[in-house]
């Protein structure tokens, strides 16, 4: 397994991280347990959490349990690494709703003290690593979300504070707004990136690398598009693991000249897709979603892959937008 250093800030993570959004569901808990503890044998020590995952009727299946008689996914990792907690960096994250009130959501100095306490306590931990704000806050000023973060880092409940699907734009003026407050900055940033997804590399990017922050990337695979789900009938796939749509066209027209590459290469799909974007410098994390032990085992390879330099090239171009 690679490890690659977080921004600015010294620690290092490893090239794949582990998503558990749908923990609770895909894999049911006691599954997920066991599915943590083969992350952490395999080399991984990045766990990719936050605090509205697992327990949301969004994430609901047949075959899983309601969301009410769900565990977090924040209550599954805090059982899994009893014992083992400095052993792992564990990101979460604020933002999303997680109740009927006006104030159970958002970015503001009330709900971001009031979530870290609510996470720290299913956690079982007195410090998460790296917390993100989830989402841009339209209603919050951007001063307020920043000043919270670094008050947690002072008290010592946070260790590092990130962004996550922010513009452009916002990710500047966060940047702008630390600095003229004397404030820390973010060391990471969270974006949706892959093969089949690769406009972030227009201006997300070059701003995220001009200020020194790492990515850590979601939906690597697409959704599943780089792992034969395109083709292989698999009922939850792409935008429909979150309650969205399925594959376009374009889509499974790549995964198709990638699937052919994998042929030509004798490395797999999922492979190329995972060492490509880990071989991108902007990229410190690829967050996978496996929904059991054979799809982590099958994902791990990409870990400490090096592709060369014509495979490469053919998968930038066959994946230009």
């Amino acid at each position: 397994m690679k490890y690659n250093q977080l921004g600015r800030t010294g620690v290092q993570v490893s090239a794949l991280a582990l998503g558990t959004a749908t923990f609770g569901v895909a894999p049911l808990e006691k599954d997920g347990l066991k599915l943590i503890d083969r992350a952490l044998e395999l080399g991984i020590n990045h766990i990719d959490v936050a605090n509205s995952y697992g327990n949301q009727p969004r994430f609901d299946r047949p075959g899983a349990p309601a969301a009410a008689d769900r565990a977090s996914s924040e209550e599954i990792v805090g059982k899994a690494l009893k014992g083992r907690r400095n052993e792992v960096i564990i990101s979460s994250k604020v933002m999303e709703p997680v109740g009927p009130g006006v104030n159970d959501r958002g970015l503001s100095r009330r709900h971001i003290f009031q979530q870290i306490e609510r996470s720290l306590k299913r956690f079982d931990t007195d410090h998460i690593d790296l917390y993100y704000a989830h989402h841009a806050d339209v209603t919050t000023p951007v001063d307020e979300t920043i000043a919270a973060f670094d008050d947690l880092v002072r008290q010592g409940k946070i260790r590092y504070y990130a962004l996550s699907t922010y513009p452009a734009w916002r990710v500047v003026e966060a940047l702008w707004k630390a600095d003229k407050m004397g404030a820390r900055p973010p060391a990471a940033h969270q974006i949706p990136y892959n093969l089949a997804l690769r406009t972030p590399e227009a201006d997300v990017i070059p701003a995220v690398l001009s200020a020194g922050l790492s990515l850590t990337v979601f939906s690597p695979l697409a959704g599943g598009l780089f792992a034969g789900a395109a083709t292989d009938g698999r009922a939850f796939a792409g935008g429909q693991r979150w309650g969205g749509a399925g594959f376009n066209e374009r889509q499974i027209d790549l995964a198709k000249k990638v699937e052919a590459l994998a042929a030509e290469t004798g490395i797999s799909s999922v492979h190329l897709a995972l060492a490509w974007l880990i071989a991108q410098p902007v990229v410190a994390s690829a967050v996978i979603g496996p929904e059991d032990i054979a799809q982590l085992e099958a994902n791990i390879g990409a870990g400490d892959l090096e592709l060369t330099p014509e495979v490469l090239a053919t998968l930038n171009e066959i994946s230009k937008v």
